[in-house]
């Protein structure tokens, strides 16, 4: 596990933590008790994934099993997965939406609208 020294903190929650080190261009998840690094597309890649999980899909499918996780997300190993509760998912989806330039709050200059004011 390399340890960077130049890391920005890109999102928080009680859950985990995203950083990113522009050093050694690798983001750095930490989840509960998961840690994973990404390169820049593998880390693009793992963002679109998460998102396109059909969450409705593994809780029908996993519905008669006693098991508190239901929502896989398989490893590159074979025999290694992670597994997420509904709610964990949805911690670690807030995690990956990072502010990039092309998602950006707009400043007012830049809204096209007349506006009237009362």
């Amino acid at each position: 596990m390399l340890m960077c020294t130049n890391l920005k903190t890109l999102s928080k929650n009680i859950e985990g933590e995203l950083s990113y080190c522009k050093g050694c261009k690798v983001y750095h998840l930490y989840f509960n008790n998961i840690y994973l690094q990404f390169t820049p597309r593998e880390f693009k890649a793992f963002t679109k994934f998460v998102y396109e999980i059909d969450i409705d899909y593994w809780e029908a499918s996993c519905q008669r099993a006693l098991l508190k996780r239901k929502i896989p997300i398989q490893s590159m190993q074979q025999n290694l997965a992670m597994v997420f509760n509904q709610s964990e998912l949805n911690a670690l989806k807030d995690l990956l939406k990072v502010r990039t330039k092309t998602n950006r709050l707009l400043k007012p200059h830049e809204i096209d609208y007349i506006s009237f004011l009362n």
